[in-house]
């Protein structure tokens, strides 16, 4: 099928550009700090991927492993530490954090210009006022799988379905500030049949399997699944990807989203090291 988004395609391109730039820069290069804690499987693979990933563009990667009954205390501690070496130039705290340490205080801790996760109020209120510089990750990465495809999103209908912080929210800002007239729905929202069927643009970040389904799209409707389930053992996306059929183009489960996440992170990263160096 001609119609599916290759996000593993477009994430190594964008790999290869990042990796392109860090190679000119001469001196010290850009510097990832990522502080884990505790032994949540999913967490630590994710924190591999990550490094794995800055190792491949040239970003030094430094990775804190911090034991699960960390106080609140030490770990902003740490995160202080973190913003004040000019040596670091991005800071990711991996989350879920434990139930015993506040996720707000940590985010709020972070220096907003090492914030390559975009998830500090500094930064999101920079997208909401069409000014941020650095952006949330897996947003950043679905605008840029439609740009990499050549979707217009300027006039389009877009329709985010989910209205996470993380996702969501942010998504639903980048899209108006590329001219989208947007619409974001959730699980409060009424006739969604309604929505889905006039939206040009349905990108969908709920967490529940096969959710969206062909009855509910309009012929070559633009389909982005940010997704990620289990369905009897099986990967699986919040879009049934029979919807495949009717959209004029689609992103799978694996394969989509997913893999443009790392990169914008990386791309984040260079950003946030060019901001502090004074190179933009």
């Amino acid at each position: 099928m001609n119609n599916i988004i290759n996000g593993t395609e477009i994430a190594k391109i964008i790999k290869d550009e990042i990796k392109e730039k860090i190679s000119k820069i001469q001196g010290k290069k850009p510097c990832l700090a990522v502080v884990i804690v505790g032994d949540d499987d999913a967490s630590h693979i994710y924190v591999k991927n990550k490094n794995k990933a800055c190792e491949y563009v040239g970003i030094k990667s430094d990775t804190y492993f911090l034991n699960t009954n960390i106080t609140e205390q030490e770990l902003l501690n740490l995160i202080e530490k973190l913003n004040n070496d000019s040596d670091v130039n991005g800071i990711l705290v991996q989350l879920p954090l434990p139930s015993h340490i506040n996720e707000k205080n940590v985010l709020l801790k972070i220096d907003p210009l090492k914030d390559v996760d975009g998830f500090h109020p500094y930064n999101i209120g920079m997208l909401s006022t069409n000014n941020a510089i650095l952006k949330s990750c897996t947003p950043s990465g679905c605008i840029e799988l439609l740009k990499r495809y050549d979707v217009k999103i300027k006039g389009k209908n877009a329709l985010v379905i989910g209205r996470s912080n993380i996702v969501g929210r942010p998504l639903s800002m980048m899209l108006l500030n590329e001219d989208a007239t947007v619409t974001t729905a959730h699980t409060k929202t009424k006739n969604l049949e309604y929505l889905t069927k006039q939206a040009d643009i349905i990108i969908v970040a709920i967490g529940v399997a096969n959710f969206l389904k062909t009855h509910m799209i309009k012929d070559n409707v633009i389909l982005i699944d940010v997704g990620m389930n289990r369905d009897n053992g099986k990967l699986c996306g919040d879009i049934d990807f029979s919807c495949s059929e009717k959209a004029s183009l689609i992103t799978p489960v694996p394969g989509g989203v997913g893999p443009m996440t790392i990169t914008m992170l990386m791309k984040n990263c260079l950003t946030a090291y060019k901001i502090q160096n004074n190179l933009v």
